[in-house]
């Protein structure tokens, strides 16, 4: 074991032998704060329910398609009750077989024959059924409804209903992660230490024989009872020194422990390990998979052949040669039949017609479109269509007009505005196929949105294109010796189909003329088409079925196509039933959708014959809810001539083309299969039976068989694709000549989706053919039929299980459907929220619908959702009617819609989130070790090589005479002798808001008005010696001259913040309690405010009565008074400093004449400030270092002090910096909020600063008691760095209430240094530094030089014993300016005794410190400071009062906001804080009222992602509500009594459940 490894366990020892007996293992608590919905909610059988659907029964639609008109008028519940003749049930088969019996066949016990008896009733919607009485069994609990503006919150019910955090401890630090584990029985424990110390001693012998074999080099390591004794040995000596010499320095060390720490001073990285184990790398709890989930038991399945195709002998040798033979041969026969709006046949194209006018399209195409004299067209080039679906026509004309130029149609949607939902992507599209040219109508063209040229705008994303119309006046006649080549299929491009995948972007996927043909020729067999057949198609004609069956496959057969238009289905949903009767057509192409709609519409209708169908293709009947909508129009329709075996569902898929369809008996189909399946077991990709007629079972009916010429085959959907087994799901792949071959352009998920060869559990592959992967998922039943469970775009992966949106959007709408939202316009989907799915919902509310039931309606859906799919939904937003993106038939497009919702633009108008039910990954909440004594600390430092984290600014004895110092003792004595030396110095000149001087003071001037006030206080307020004196003024001269008037009486001077005359309601209270708790016996201020202070205004906002004595000093005689006092000791008090703290507590703090002159003299030497120099001060001057500036360091320093009230910065933002630019002032201190009221203000109105120059600024420091705000400071100096401003001149102050002035950075010393810390190591109050740019990196500034004078430790917060360089603890400080202590009126400064006069518990116990209450590490740098010592930055991390106990861990409110600042753009300001261990967090909105919803999401998304938390309550505010002091630092505390009071007037509050 090399040296290095040796010390570490070495370390590991030492720290554990202190810490306790017992081995820490983390215990596994419950991380969910909600109690899960009841199991016991299903149904039994003799409820009366068969539980043979799961969910669909109920006759819906998918959530793509729109409600259609008819139904958006006056839409009713399509409730199939006592008004319609009963349905029986779908039969079931016999028992089914246990799934252990599941051999080759797999599956014989999970098909159920359809009944072939004639049926005469219709199926209750049991889906329906089934949730209701799941919710039911519910108890009705109200959950807490969230508030819009104006609203009372409802507190009590979400402490009801939000049980807090019971996590009662946190992640387990003491957990090894190494890899040589000690498993040996614990050591003794800290209270056995003496009698072990003993025993180590007795046997120290055996030690060095240990420490030598272990370290050598090439040695074995040593046995553990060896290297103990080393340990235990070394410890001693350690402890023995460590109690000699107190805190450890470099001096008077034994050489083996000199050698030690000398070896491990600089550690190889990564660095030592301290007392805790770093294992941020997998903090997340990692679902395990649960022993009892169903697995797949049955056999290998092998791949499965479809039919051979068959041998035709005149069949053409590709889609063109048909088209000229029926063009040629047969010209009359009707090709296609477009209809109106209102169902009438307004075009007929004939087969003639077609041939002709492609001809003409082709040859304008290729020779009459030029571009700089060249053909703007060449074959292979890609061309643009652009129809409306109601001109099949012209579509059809357009397709093969490019097909025979040899250009290659891209049909695309109509873009009707330049924001549809996608456009973007289609643009894409677009532009990487290199399309140019787009073929249109005339009336689709004058109907583009134009630009003002008249052109047709170019769309956002798009590519310039050229529009070309191909109405026939703008077609040539082809010259008499052009003549189109009519190839034979090739393997070249015939046309690009546009896909749009679940992310939202879009795919153009090639088709060779070799797979248009042969696909063509497959369904022509399937499907057993015959010349001359009529087909009704319902479908969208340019992509998908609609286009294979209705443009392509029926011009192979020369059949007629009547295309039904979706806006005339919209207006009537019989039209195209209507249509079938009329042209007795044999074959129509539908979605479950047109079936649905058509059974809504049925009962006016009496004279609809079907008997001419012999295939009703269903084109969506891979969609499992299909089935409802099939059975119920069998049942409906089947007494009107519709035959069972018509129906014939498909599946396909844009890549693969159909996959499979069911054939009719007479074309040798099989009979139809229906599966009752176990929901929770297909969430494992598992295939059973649901034997026990639970609720949650989906059925499903088969897609029939394979198509001909295809090999089909189930591969894993995840990973390598291996061959399922015959009762597992997986995603179904084909091996056929009839597939797309490609993703335009990306080949890479091209080789993945298109060459996707299966192999066996050996690895062996199935076929040296590739398989296309279809993305849909399924299994293969008896008979060779294929089945359908759902589509991988729709799979949501939630804890290892999946589960299908369609599934989920059945669920929802079978919550009373259509009472409260829209049929049909409904998106489920899923985001991923830290490492795992949560599944969203989205649905579009009804305008009747109120808020209330609404709302009830939400946590009813989340209740079914959770009882039948055992999963919880993350989010359910409800959005106002027609305001969902737009898929191109009037379907959601769901990829637009949670692209929106990401972005927080989908405004809805109402949100339930629920992230305590289905976040159960977070990280085990932190486990605080006990024990841990001081000693181990510094031991473990020690071997470390770790330094005692201590530093201390210059000695101020060595700096400056001490005789000078003296006479400096008194800030009165210092006025005085000023007087007497330099009386007409000006010290101080104030300015107004247009920037001239409003007032200045010199030397006699100031001792002149201070000896008035002094004796006014004498003789008309009759004060004597020590007597407290509040002075309320605004910033300006008259507070500086009556603070020292007070001191040349004897008095005690409190300064107070006048109230302001607008809000006195709120700023008063603070005023008298102020005077009240430091005792003031009289008032001093100006006469206006003096009538403020006692005006009827002021008497509803306070007891006016119990002021003390009110003295205006506007008009005070003349007087000198008789003596100055002098002060008989300089611990004598000198004056009371007063501030609110963030927290909200009012805080006065003792400041003795000794404490203030060395602030003044610290302060000096920092800034080197003299008589010569200027200083512009932009703070408010009523506490802290503000004040100090203000009142005090002129005076001391000799400084001329040009004073900017912050408030007049309001009048002319630009007022401080033209001074400092005026004046050309080299050191210059303001507060954030003037910081930040430059940068906001002037970052767009940068000509008002014409002729400003800051090159002359050497230091801007802000005046803080916070973390340094890097993001200001650095947009501060970005944005004046054009005026000369240095970026390396702007830092940060450091005070707290102790000591006003702890760090400052001064005019000399080396740059504030910036480091890198990882976030969630502060939560563990660890710092771990990291590079810029890591994940969860926080950049922390340091917070100026320490002061002259002022020495600072960090310390353990609970055991307050020294800790090492680097590490987290309470800033404790030692200074001769410290403040004495608190004071307050209620006597309670003993609470707090141990503030000011605190003292470390091991190693120097004599030096007395203050404790700051401020979290922040010191850590030695490379730089060096002026004395030439190495530079110990201080790095500020936050208050401790304000810090948020959360799952064990310690989080500071700042990191939280940051992020929720960065959610959105529309928020302004944000705060967090706690209330009944729930998350709070307000934000303040900045945009219209109706993004206010948006945000809730968006907050609780970026709070949970960065910082592991579930927020409780998400509070939505208008900006300026959070309130904020005079340093510009949040008032919390005062904020989370308004929210508590329901004073905030919120726009929107949202508890998160």
């Amino acid at each position: 074991m090399d040296f290095f490894n040796q010390y570490t366990l070495f370390t590991f020892l030492i720290n554990f032998s202190l810490i306790n007996k017992n081995w820490p293992y983390p215990s596994k608590l419950p991380l969910s704060c909600t109690v899960p919905w009841p199991r016991s909610c299903l149904l039994s059988p003799a409820q009366g329910l068969r539980a043979t659907v799961g969910r669909d029964a109920s006759p819906h639609w998918p959530q793509h398609e729109p409600t259609p008109d008819f139904l958006r008028q006056g839409e009713k519940s399509p409730s199939f009750g006592p008004t319609q003749p009963e349905l029986p049930q779908p039969e079931r088969g016999t028992s089914p077989l246990p799934p252990s019996c599941c051999g080759e066949r797999g599956l014989e016990g999970v098909i159920f024959p359809i009944a072939s008896h004639p049926r005469k009733s219709v199926i209750p919607d049991v889906h329906t059924e089934a949730v209701q009485a799941a919710l039911a069994k519910y108890k009705e609990r109200k959950m807490p409804m969230p508030s819009k503006r104006r609203s009372v919150l409802v507190h009590s019910s979400v402490e009801t209903y939000t049980p807090p955090d019971t996590s009662s401890a946190s992640e387990d630090e003491g957990s090894l992660r190494r890899q040589g584990r000690i498993t040996s029985t614990p050591f003794q424990s800290h209270s056995n230490v003496e009698p072990w110390l003993n025993r180590v001693i007795q046997g120290s012998s055996t030690s060095s024989s240990a420490s030598s074999t272990s370290s050598h080099p090439g040695g074995k390591p040593a046995a553990a009872s060896n290297l103990m004794a080393h340990a235990q040995l070394v410890f001693v000596l350690l402890i023995q020194y460590v109690h000699l010499t107190g805190v450890p320095v470099n001096s008077r060390v034994s050489s083996k422990i000199q050698q030690l720490l000398n070896t491990l001073k600089r550690p190889k990285r990564p660095p030592l390990k301290e007392f805790f184990v770093d294992d941020f790398e997998e903090l997340l709890e990692v679902q395990q998979p649960d022993p009892n989930q169903p697995k797949p038991e049955g056999g290998e399945m092998t791949a499965l052949k479809g039919e051979p195709l068959g041998v035709v002998t005149n069949w053409p040798p590709s889609l063109l040669a048909a088209l000229q033979r029926w063009g040629t041969t047969q010209p009359k026969t009707p090709c296609l039949t477009a209809l109106d709006t209102t169902g009438k046949a307004i075009y007929t194209l004939t087969y003639g017609k077609l041939w002709s006018r492609s001809l003409k399209l082709a040859y304008t195409l290729l020779n009459k479109l030029t571009s700089k004299n060249e053909p703007l067209l060449k074959p292979g080039h890609r061309v643009a269509l652009v129809f409306p679906n109601s001109d099949p026509v012209m579509f059809m004309v357009a397709f093969y007009g490019c097909l025979l130029a040899d250009l290659v149609p891209v049909p695309i949607e109509v873009p009707l505005t330049r924001k549809d939902a996608g456009s973007q992507q289609i643009g894409f599209l677009l532009g990487s196929c290199g399309v140019t040219l787009a073929l249109t109508t005339d009336v689709c063209q004058k109907g583009l949105p134009k630009a003002q040229t008249g052109e047709v705008v170019t769309f956002k994303g798009w590519p310039r294109l050229v529009w070309f119309v191909i109405d026939g006046k703008h077609l040539a006649k082809p010259a008499k010796d052009w003549h189109p080549q009519v190839r034979d299929a090739s393997a070249d491009i015939a046309y690009i189909e546009y896909k749009t995948s679940k992310e939202g972007s879009t795919m153009g996927i090639t088709i060779s003329h070799a797979s248009m043909l042969a696909h063509c020729h497959a369904l022509t067999q399937a499907c057993g088409y015959s010349e001359a057949e009529t087909l009704t198609n319902v479908l969208d004609f340019k992509r998908d079925a609609g286009l294979w069956h209705g443009i392509l496959t029926s011009v192979m057969n020369r059949m007629h196509v009547v295309s039904i238009p979706y806006a005339l289905m919209k207006v009537n949903p019989l039209s195209w039933i209507q249509k079938v009767c009329s042209y007795k057509a044999r074959v129509a192409v539908v979605k479950s959708r047109d079936m649905h709609w058509s059974l809504l519409a049925q009962r006016d209708q009496r004279d609809v014959n079907l008997s001419s169908l012999r295939m009703l293709i269903v084109a969506d009947g891979a969609n499992p809810w299909s089935i409802s909508s099939c059975d119920a129009f069998l049942n409906v329709f089947q007494s009107r001539g519709l035959r069972p075996e018509v129906i014939c569902p498909c599946a396909s898929s844009s890549e693969a083309l159909t996959v499979a369809i069911r054939r009719p008996p007479d074309l040798g189909g099989p009979p139809p299969g229906k599966a009752v399946l176990s929901m929770n077991c297909l969430s494992y990709n598992v295939i059973r039976v649901d034997t026990e007629e639970k609720l949650s079972v989906l059925t499903v009916q088969d897609v029939g068989q394979v198509m001909p010429g295809a090999n089909v085959c189930v591969v894993k959907v995840d990973g390598t694709p291996y061959l399922c087994k015959t009762d597992e799901v997986g995603e179904i792949c084909v091996n056929s000549g009839a597939t797309g071959t490609a993703y335009y352009g990306l080949l890479g998920i091209t080789k993945n989706v298109f060459e996707t060869i299966p192999v066996t559990a050996a690895g062996v592959p199935v076929s040296d053919q590739p398989f296309t992967r279809t993305g849909l998922v399924g299994f293969i039943g008896p008979d060779s039929l294929v089945f359908v469970v759902g589509k991988l775009d729709g799979l949501m992966v939630v804890n290892i299980r999946k589960h299908n949106a369609d599934d989920v959007v059945a669920t929802a709408l079978a919550v009373e459907p259509m009472k409260f939202v829209y049929r049909g316009r409904i998106a489920v989907f899923s985001v991923t929220v830290l490492h795992d799915d949560r599944i969203v919902l989205v649905a579009e509310q009804r305008p009747d619908a109120s808020e209330e039931d609404s709302f009830q309606w939400m946590s009813r859906v989340l209740q079914a959702i959770d009882s039948i799919h055992q999963v919880g939904v993350y989010c359910l937003a409800l959005v106002p009617a027609n305001t969902l993106p737009k898929a191109p038939l009037g379907g959601i497009h769901i990829s637009e819609t949670k692209q929106r919702f990401l972005e927080g633009a989908l405004h809805p108008c109402n949100v339930l989130m629920c992230p305590h039910t289905c976040v159960t990954n977070l990280p085990k909440p932190r486990q605080k070790q006990p024990d841990v004594g001081p000693a181990s600390m510094i031991v473990g430092n020690l071997v470390a090589g770790k330094r005692i984290a201590q530093a201390s600014g210059r000695d101020v004895t060595q700096l400056e005479d001490n005789d000078q110092a003296r006479k400096f003792l008194y800030l009165a004595d210092v006025l005085q002798w000023r007087v007497q030396t330099t009386p007409d110095h000006p010290l101080f000149l104030l300015l107004n808001s247009k920037g001239t001087v409003a007032s200045t003071a010199s030397c006699i001037q100031l001792h002149k008005k201070a000896e008035r006030v002094a004796a006014a206080l004498m003789e008309k307020g009759r004060l004597n010696v020590g007597d407290h004196v509040a002075l309320v003024y605004p910033p300006g001269v008259d507070l500086i001259a009556t603070f020292y008037g007070c001191l040349y009486a004897g008095c005690i001077p409190i300064t107070v913040r006048p109230p302001h005359p607008q809000n006195l309601a709120t700023t008063l209270p603070t005023v008298k309690m102020i005077v009240e708790v430091s005792k003031s016996a009289c008032i001093l201020t100006t006469q206006g405010i003096m009538k403020l202070l006692k005006s009827k205004e002021a008497a509803t906002a306070v007891d006016i009565k119990t002021w003390p004595t009110i003295l205006d000093t506007d008009d005070i005689p003349k007087k000198k008074v008789a003596n100055i006092f002098r002060p008989p000791s300089p611990d004598m008090l000198a004056y009371l400093d007063f501030s609110v703290s963030t927290t909200g507590i009012l805080a006065g703090v003792k400041m003795s004449h000794a404490a203030t002159s060395a602030l003044c003299r610290s302060v000096k030497l920092q800034c080197e400030l003299y008589p010569s120099r200027q200083i512009a001060i932009c703070l408010d001057p009523y506490c802290g270092l503000g004040f100090a500036l203000w009142c005090l360091c002129s005076v001391y320093s000799g400084h001329q002090s040009i004073l900017v009230p912050p408030l007049e910065l309001e009048s002319n933002v630009s007022l401080w910096l033209s001074a400092v630019s005026q004046y050309k002032v080299r050191v210059t201190f303001c507060s954030y909020s003037v910081m930040e009221m430059c940068t906001k203000g002037l970052g767009t109105q940068t000509d008002i600063l014409r002729g400003v120059n800051l090159s002359c600024v050497r230091t801007c420091m802000v005046v803080a008691e916070e973390r340094p705000r890097i993001a200001l400071t650095q947009s501060f100096s970005k944005l004046f760095k054009d005026l000369g401003l240095s970026a390396r001149s702007v830092s940060t102050t450091f005070g707290c209430r102790v000591n006003v002035a702890i760090c400052l950075q001064g005019t000399a010393g080396p740059d504030p240094t910036t480091v890198y810390v990882d976030m969630r190591a502060l939560r563990h109050d660890r710092v771990r530094l990291v590079e810029r740019g890591s994940p969860h990196s926080l950049p922390l500034m340091e917070s100026g030089k320490i002061l002259p004078g002022v020495k600072v430790i960090i310390a353990h917060t609970e055991t307050k014993g020294p800790l090492g360089d680097s590490h987290l603890g309470e800033i404790w400080v030692s200074s001769p300016h410290n403040a004495t202590g608190y004071y307050t009126v209620y006597g309670e400064e003993a609470l707090h005794a141990d503030h000011f006069s605190a003292r470390l518990s091991f190693g120097d116990t004599q030096t007395v410190w203050a404790r700051t209450g401020y979290l922040g590490f010191l850590r030695r740098t490379e730089l060096t400071d002026a004395s030439g010592e190495r530079h110990d930055a201080l790095y500020v991390v936050g208050s401790l009062d304000e810090t948020l106990e959360l799952r064990g861990m310690r989080y500071h409110p700042i990191d939280i906001e940051t992020s929720v600042i960065r959610a959105h753009k529309s928020i302004a300001e944000c705060a967090v804080f706690t209330w009944t261990n729930l998350l709070v967090v307000v934000v303040e909105l900045e945009g219209s009222e109706q993004e206010a919803l948006d945000l809730v999401a968006l907050v609780t998304n970026v709070v949970l992602e960065e910082h592991y938390l579930i927020v409780g309550v998400v509070v939505i505010v208008d900006p300026g509500v959070i309130p904020i002091n005079s340093r510009g630092e949040k008032q919390r505390m005062h904020l989370r009594d308004g929210f508590l009071a329901d004073q905030l007037d919120p726009i929107y509050v949202a508890y998160n459940m």
